[in-house]
């Protein structure tokens, strides 16, 4: 039988396309897919407020997973706020910064999950802003339940920074999105050296149905 060939389905078209693409363009168009994942939200009910975050999961895959993995399983539930970082209680400290500290409830601090390897900053495009999401840690590669809420800017904190004595930066991994006039006042209350007295309680926290994307940080 003679005449134009029936018409090819959408998915043998696209087969046929993929197949002429070189291995390393191939790889570049699905990591850029990879990287399309969207954002997730997560809601902390702390004593003084709420706070809402978008944690980044396109740009910082595994610290975002990593977190995620501690609110699913329950574990910042009962948790606290406990250390507030500001101008006038890190006197050793020639790099100053602003933050404040959160983690899981200190008796569940010994069944951690593994630790993460560290996303630097340099690689993930993101940077230590006011409202930055990031991981507390030691060394590189370290990071696990501990996490930090940057009050204004802090440069310092991205790789190459002087914060932390390698270098390495710390992994920022989203953003808070609504609530920062909570953090603000979590980072202004009482504290002995750094600590938090008493600590602010994190009553909940859950991931919540994604809204919009914010232009920015909101409750200024």
């Amino acid at each position: 039988m003679t005449g134009d060939p029936l018409p090819m389905t959408a998915t043998a078209e696209l087969r046929s396309r993929l197949a002429g693409l070189s291995p390393l363009l191939l790889l570049a168009l699905l990591s850029g897919l990879a990287r399309a994942e969207p954002a997730a939200r997560v809601a902390l009910e702390t004593s003084v407020g709420d706070i809402e975050l978008e944690v980044d999961r396109a740009r910082a895959p595994v610290t975002a997973a990593n977190f995620l993995r501690y609110v699913k399983a329950g574990r910042y539930d009962g948790g606290r706020f406990h250390r507030a970082v500001t101008a006038s209680n890190q006197p050793k400290n020639k790099v100053k910064i602003a933050v404040i500290q959160a983690g899981e409830p200190p008796e569940l601090e010994a069944t951690d999950f593994p630790p993460i390897r560290l996303e630097r900053t340099r690689d993930t495009g993101l940077s230590h802003r006011d409202g930055t999401l990031s991981m507390a840690r030691d060394g590189a590669d370290t990071a696990t339940s501990d996490f930090f809420i940057c009050v204004g800017e802090q440069p310092e904190l991205d790789f190459g920074g002087h914060r932390n004595p390698d270098g390495q930066g710390f992994a920022a991994f989203g953003r808070v999105v609504r609530g920062m006039d909570v953090v603000r006042r979590i980072w202004r209350g009482p504290v002995v050296a750094q600590t938090l007295a008493p600590p602010v309680a994190i009553r909940h926290a859950h991931v919540v149905t994604p809204s919009p994307i914010d232009g920015g940080v909101d409750g200024e």
